[in-house]
């Protein structure tokens, strides 16, 4: 992918406000490329079980069609460079492209969440994801049950958070 000069900042100098819009199929390439880039740079020691070209099969064929789906986008011509995926009351999925971390993105995709389950939400948070976790946790959630990693491909200890309108 290539970056624009105004992803930085707008014309004023701060920086740009994402915008958030409902994804769709075709956006399978892109969130595809934010899940392969975000996944790579902030949990470097997970197993690769999937090719990049089974990830996209997966992400057209069940993530898409199957959660609803926002992806956060920047710059003109807008490019995506991250998205959630929510699956009743279970956030499966909130990922950015690495460059782009520490901008307000992820609090806006959460906050478009939110809004689809303005009750409660749950997640899956791997241990060792000490990034994610403290975001999670700024954001008022609370760790909750601690698993071994059997309940997850990877095998990799995780944590279920829970949020609650309140």
């Amino acid at each position: 992918m290539t970056s624009s000069p105004r992803h930085d900042a707008d014309l004023a100098g701060r920086p740009e406000t994402p915008r958030v819009r409902r994804a769709t199929a075709a956006d399978g390439e892109a969130v595809t490329a934010v899940f392969l880039a975000s996944r790579a740079a902030a949990l470097p020691y997970l197993p690769r079980l999937h090719s990049d070209e089974q990830t996209r099969a997966w992400i057209e064929a069940v993530v898409l069609p199957g959660s609803t789906v926002w992806v956060a986008e920047l710059g003109d011509p807008a490019e995506v460079v991250g998205f959630a995926a929510l699956d009743g009351t279970v956030l499966d999925h909130l990922y950015l492209r690495p460059d782009v971390r520490r901008r307000g993105i992820g609090t806006a995709l959460l906050e478009t969440v939110r809004e689809a389950s303005p009750g409660r939400l749950s997640l899956h948070v791997f241990q060792r994801n000490t990034g994610a976790r403290a975001f999670y946790e700024r954001h008022g959630f609370l760790a909750g049950e601690f698993d071994d990693g059997s309940r997850n491909e990877e095998n990799e200890p995780d944590v279920t958070y829970h949020w609650t309108a309140g």
